[in-house]
């Protein structure tokens, strides 16, 4: 018999690590709820109609199928085989074999959920959704085939009180975590104004593109790609302020303003990010507000205001991003819904706070305290003692076993058990309980009915 494993992409979660993820995920939900975000939940399975289209043909590939149900039972037997003879061959679907498919992500069904619920619901609509998604990608390191998202999201108006929201969200949860980090902003209209006054309006996404390499190649690197990919000598002679662009938020916005003359969506982008800036920059407690006109971010899909959040002090690819949408629900038929929303990324966000050592220690392990004894009477009496700490919040193990006392200690070190409570037979006639500190080595006796409150200082 083989060993067991399991599937490539797909992930176990100790208890440690979930405790931990945990963690991420409760700090997350307080401040989501904080801001009036309620949770939201949808199926892990999708109509496959509702999500092939809207990813692109790459991310339609990527849709992790469900086989039909009781395709034994079917009296068509050879319609099947053929259908998946031929879906083998040109990668077609067929309804005969599948019709319903995993969520690849959390903002297609929300657009569905939308769109179905629209008459019920009040508008501007929030709501935040922490669940995982599956993509059948090719795993490596830090991409998985099963991975959570967490999305916050508000539907139904084109206020830019709510990007100012959404960077006020960002800058809470990721304080509250513990990560400084750099929240980068820009603007779809402003990098469609700029294709258009340097004369490449068509091709807005490969020269956004190549402007994102700015940090990694330097200009001179922008500039060969640029001129690689055949742009005209115009454009890239236009570009060059942008590539030698230095000095503070307002100081660059200066220059695209003057950059950006004469271009009407170009300026009303950045009449938008002027007011995001003045506003958002305001109180900020665990992050700083920065302009990054190379910020592009997924140009099929946003339409004004984007942003991507980068932890310091660790080497990490973006940890959250996000931005707005102007047509959310129009995929469905129901045009004209503006939204704005984020995502964070729990894996990477795990991994910044791993590896700076950010998770507080009761975030390691649920059991605060181990009670370990000398004999049975005692450990009957400990089972006593549990239920009382237990209801005082305090989480706790008892020993099962009567064995020796160091073997009880080792197996609360084993498992990062901070406080183990001895109950010998001068405590169970004094009523008391042994209190040690693993980590500290502190020792002292206290009656039963203060325990809870010394571990709870």
């Amino acid at each position: 018999m083989n060993a067991p494993s399991l599937p490539k992409g797909m992930r176990d979660f100790p208890p440690e690590v979930l405790a931990r993820r945990n963690y991420i995920f409760d700090v997350l939900k307080k401040v989501f709820a904080r801001y009036g975000y309620p949770q939201l939940e949808t199926p892990a399975m999708e109509q496959l109609e509702t999500l092939t289209g809207k990813y692109g043909d790459e991310g339609d590939q990527l849709l992790f199928r469900v086989l039909n149900s009781r395709q034994h039972e079917a009296k068509n037997k050879d319609e099947i085989l053929a259908a998946f003879r031929q879906t083998l061959e040109k990668n077609t679907n067929s309804s005969l074999l599948t019709e319903r498919a995993l969520r690849y992500d959390l903002t297609v069904p929300f657009a569905r959920f939308v769109v179905m619920n629209h008459g019920h619901l009040v508008f501007p609509f929030k709501r935040s959704q922490i669940q995982p998604v599956w993509r059948a990608d090719r795993p490596q390191k830090g991409r998985y085939r099963e991975f959570y998202q967490c999305d916050v999201d508000v539907v139904g108006s084109p206020s830019l009180v709510y990007e100012v929201e959404m960077i006020q969200v960002l800058d809470a949860a990721l304080a509250e975590l513990g990560i400084d980090a750099v929240i980068k902003i820009n603007n779809r209209k402003m990098l469609a104004g700029l294709a258009e006054v340097t004369g490449a309006g068509d091709r807005m996404i490969e020269l956004t593109v190549a402007l994102d390499k700015l940090d990694k190649t330097g200009a001179d690197g922008v500039i060969a790609a640029l001129t690689a990919d055949g742009f005209s000598a115009a454009t890239i002679e236009a570009l060059r302020p942008l590539l030698s662009l230095e000095g503070n938020t307002a100081e660059k916005l200066n220059v695209m303003e003057k950059l950006l003359d004469g271009n009407a969506f170009g300026q009303k982008g950045l009449e938008e990010i002027r007011f995001v800036l003045d506003r958002a920059a305001k109180g900020l407690k665990g992050t700083t507000l920065e302009f990054d006109l190379t910020l592009a971010r997924g140009l099929n899909y946003y339409t004004g205001a984007i942003f991507e959040v980068t932890a310091r002090h660790v080497q990490m690819g973006s940890i959250c991003g996000g931005g707005r949408y102007d047509n959310l629900t129009g995929i469905f038929g129901l045009p004209g819904v503006s939204g704005i929303g984020v995502s964070f990324g729990a894996d990477r966000i795990y991994d910044v706070m791993n590896e700076l050592n950010l998770f507080p220690q009761q975030a390691g392990g649920a059991v605060s305290l181990l009670l370990a004894h000398l004999g049975e009477e005692e450990r009957d009496r400990c089972l006593e003692v549990a239920q009382e700490l237990r209801a005082a919040g305090i989480a706790t193990e008892v020993y099962p076993d009567v064995t020796k006392i160091k073997k009880q200690f080792k197996f609360a070190d084993d498992k990062n058990i901070r406080f183990v409570g001895v109950i010998g037979p001068d405590e169970l006639k004094q009523g008391t309980i042994s209190l040690k500190n693993l980590v500290s080595g502190e020792q002292q006796a206290l009656p039963v009915q203060e325990v809870a409150a010394a571990l709870m200082r």
